[in-house]
C-alpha cells in the first residue's frame, strides 16, 4: 500500500502531474511545428494534445474516451493536410540593398547564436505573400494562371498609372517564432491592401480555395524557427528580441512592385533561390512593358506542358472509348456492312 502523509504526495498525483507537464511540452512544440516552412507565416494553430486527464474509476470506459479522443485528432489532423495551401501569389524583393541589409541581419542574429543559421530563410527567396492557395492538379494550375491574367487589369485600375513603392523599415516578429522586416506606413499600404484583396477575389470567383482567416498582414520574413525544429530540443524556443535590437528602427530600402508570381511552395526551387514560378504578371513599365527572359523562358514552358498534357489526355479519351463495351460488336456490324456491299457490287 502507498501512504499519503502530511504535506506529502501520492504516486497518482505524481503521475497526474508528470502528465500535465508533458501535455504542456507537446502542446508547445505543437504551436511551433504548426509553422510549417511555408512562405507565409501566420496559419491556424490546432492543439494536437486533444486527451486530457480522465478519472480511474472505469478502465474500459477510460480506453474508449482514449481511443475517441485520438480518432478526433486524427480527423483534425487530415482536415488540416486536406486544407493546407500549397501555392502563393509573390512580390518577389529584387532590389539589392534591402537583401544586402537583410543578409547583415541575418549574419548578426547568427554571430549571437550559431545554432539560428538553419532558421535563416535562404538567399533569392525574399519576397511578401500576397495570397495563399490550394491548387491539387495541372487543371487548377492552369485556372489560377487563367486568374492571375485576369487580375493584372484590376491591379491597372488600383494603381492608376502610378509605381507602387514598397518600404521597408524595422524589424519584427510573429509570436517570438517568425522573424520578419516590417513595411513601414504610408499611402502605398491601401493599395497593396486594395490588391490583395482583388486577388483574394478573383481567384476565389474562379472556384479556386484561397485565403486565409486571419487579416492579410503584408511583411517580409528573414527567419523561422520552424525551418530547424531540432532548434527546440537544444533549448532554443523563442527568438530573442536582444538579437535584432539594433535594427529595430533600421531602414533596409524600397522595392518598387513591377511582378506578380504564381508560386509553388513544393516544387524545386529555381537555381537563383526564388521559388517555382507557374507564370507572372508584369507591373508598371519594367522593360518597356515586356516580359523579361525568365517570364518568356516560364511561358514557353507551360505552353509546351500544356501541349503534352492535351496531346496525352487525348490519346487516353480514344483508348478508353475503343476499349468500352460495345464498341466491339459495332466494329463488327461496320466490317460486315462493308462485305455485304462488296458482295453485292461483285453480283452486279
Amino acid at each position: 500500500m502507498e501512504r499519503t502523509g502530511a504535506g506529502g504526495t501520492n504516486s497518482n498525483e505524481c503521475e497526474n502531474v508528470s502528465r500535465k507537464r508533458e501535455m504542456s511540452e507537446e502542446f508547445e512544440a505543437n504551436t511551433v511545428d504548426s509553422l510549417v516552412d511555408l512562405p507565409f507565416a501566420t496559419i491556424d494553430i490546432i492543439d494536437d494534445c486533444g486527451i486530457t486527464d480522465v478519472p480511474h474509476i472505469n478502465l474500459e470506459r477510460s480506453k474508449e474516451n482514449e481511443w475517441n479522443n485520438k480518432d478526433k485528432i486524427k480527423k483534425r489532423k487530415k482536415k488540416q493536410k486536406d486544407d493546407q495551401p500549397n501555392y502563393f501569389l509573390s512580390i518577389p524583393i529584387t532590389n539589392k540593398e534591402i537583401t544586402k541589409g537583410i543578409k547583415i541581419l541575418q549574419n548578426a542574429i547568427i554571430q549571437q547564436d550559431q545554432r539560428l543559421a538553419k532558421a535563416m530563410s535562404s538567399d533569392g527567396s525574399f519576397h511578401i505573400t500576397l495570397l495563399v492557395m490550394q491548387l491539387l492538379n495541372e487543371d487548377e494550375i492552369n485556372i489560377g494562371i487563367d486568374a492571375l491574367l485576369e487580375l493584372k487589369p484590376f491591379v491597372e485600375e488600383i494603381l492608376q498609372g502610378k509605381t507602387l513603392t514598397l518600404p521597408f523599415e524595422g524589424v519584427d516578429t510573429f509570436g517570438n517564432q517568425v522573424g520578419f522586416v516590417k513595411l513601414a506606413e504610408g499611402d502605398h499600404i491601401n493599395p497593396l491592401l486594395e490588391i490583395a484583396d482583388a486577388a483574394k477575389r478573383t481567384f476565389q470567383e474562379k472556384g479556386i480555395l484561397a485565403g486565409e482567416s486571419r487579416t492579410f498582414k503584408p511583411h517580409l520574413t528573414f527567419m523561422k524557427l520552424s525551418k530547424a525544429p531540432w532548434l527546440r530540443k537544444k533549448g532554443v524556443k523563442k527568438i530573442d528580441p536582444k538579437f535584432y535590437e539594433k535594427f529595430i528602427s533600421h531602414r533596409f530600402g524600397e522595392e518598387m512592385v513591377h511582378r506578380i508570381d504564381l508560386c509553388s511552395m513544393l516544387k524545386k526551387k529555381q537555381s537563383n533561390g526564388y521559388y517555382h514560378c507557374e507564370s507572372s504578371i508584369v507591373i508598371g513599365d519594367k522593360n518597356g512593358g515586356e516580359p523579361d527572359d525568365a517570364e518568356l523562358v516560364r511561358l514557353s514552358k507551360r505552353l509546351v506542358e500544356n501541349a503534352v498534357l492535351k496531346a496525352v489526355q487525348q490519346y487516353l479519351e480514344e483508348t478508353q472509348n475503343k476499349n468500352k463495351p460495345g464498341d466491339g460488336s459495332s466494329v463488327k456490324t461496320e466490317e460486315a456492312d462493308r462485305n455485304g456491299t462488296d458482295s453485292d457490287n461483285n453480283r452486279k
